[in-house]
């Protein structure tokens, strides 16, 4: 996976994950494996890792920045959270260019 291809993949609308506990937040476990599931969705490759140092606050606009690894390049990755429905958190994702 190239820096190019990765950065291409701007925005990934609609991602639902269920809430951990009680606590209103997404756990950074669960966002790595989303962001890893969708950039192989649009570019055809998994990163080689992606690691979020901290769960999403379930809160409409909270943001989390992430890094991915693909091959030689690093990039850093913005999670933002869209809508927040019951124990569903939607958000978009940005890699850097």
């Amino acid at each position: 996976m190239s820096g190019r291809a990765v950065g291409a993949v701007t925005a990934v609308l609609g991602l639902l994950l269920g809430l951990a506990g009680c606590g209103g937040t997404v756990e950074a476990d669960d966002v790595e494996t989303q962001i890893s599931d969708q950039l192989e969705a649009q570019v055809g490759q998994r990163p080689d890792s992606v690691d979020c140092a901290e769960d999403l606050p379930a809160e409409v606009d909270a943001t989390i920045r992430c890094e991915l690894t693909a091959g030689e390049d690093i990039l850093g990755v913005t999670v933002t959270v869209t809508e927040v429905d019951g124990d569903k958190v939607n958000f978009d994702i940005q890699v850097d260019e």
